[in-house]
């Protein structure tokens, strides 16, 4: 079966998955290509599967063939993909590991994308976004996050509710100052949560309060700082050490 009409159901359905509003309520979004495909049928969340037409695709699924048209309206890449997958939303988890990253209105996608991947390479166990944070099934977020978007806890909470919480289960809740906080390589803990503040602000001041010890990068004095995805990624490095 060919789909060659944009005015097909299924296809209406899907093109509106490209609003936030409607990702949310179907708890459903699009990824491109197939490395993005085949990881999230490896996680058992790939709900529906199109592909263009006259590809032979070998992946153990059904699929829908459809024409350059359909695909072209569907995609947000400069290149056309051959496949688009129509995947499901991880399921939220309350109950958390030890190694919780909580982000304070990290806005850029490509930041976020690159968090998720380096979270998953060192063993962070659940992320934790505030309201203000970009939204995660951005296009850019999912492509950048390199499929790593699936294998990590990751939900959308008021910060300082969850920080409380947190504090109460006795994780240690570390934030990020150049000017008063402590080398982390020099941090032993097994239990902790790290704030990670925005790209032009760092952790707002409501949220630094609730920290419990501040850290930084020892790093060189011509460099003034890091893009938080490139820090976050070294300080999670170095506390998984």
């Amino acid at each position: 079966m060919i789909i060659t009409s944009l005015e097909n159901n299924k296809i209406k359905k899907y093109l509106k998955l490209k609003q936030k509003k409607y990702r949310d309520e179907e708890k459903l979004f699009l990824v491109e290509g197939e490395h993005l495909v085949e990881e999230a049928y490896k996680e058992n969340l790939l709900f529906d599967l199109l592909v263009l037409e006259e590809f032979n695709y070998k992946i153990e699924f059904p699929y829908t063939f459809v024409t350059n048209s359909i695909m072209k309206k569907l995609s947000d890449m400069d290149s056309l993909p051959k496949v688009i997958g129509i995947v499901k939303m991880n399921e939220e988890r309350e109950v958390f590991g030890n190694r919780i990253l909580l982000l304070d209105d990290v806005r850029d996608p490509g930041n976020l994308g690159t968090i998720i991947r380096s979270s998953v390479a060192f063993h962070i166990t659940d992320i934790i976004l505030s309201q203000g944070s970009v939204d995660l099934y951005n296009n850019k977020v999912i492509r950048s996050s390199q499929g790593m978007i699936y294998k990590v806890n990751i939900i959308r909470r008021d910060l300082k509710e969850i920080i409380l919480k947190l504090k109460e289960e006795g994780y240690l809740i570390l934030g990020t100052d150049v000017c008063d906080g402590e080398d982390v390589s020099t941090i032993v803990t097994n239990k902790y949560a790290l704030v990670m503040g925005n790209e032009g602000q760092g952790v707002s001041s409501k949220i630094k309060e609730l920290c419990d010890k501040n850290i930084y990068i020892e790093m060189s004095d011509d460099c003034e700082s890091l893009n938080v995805g490139v820090a976050t990624s070294i300080i999670i490095y170095e506390l998984n050490r």
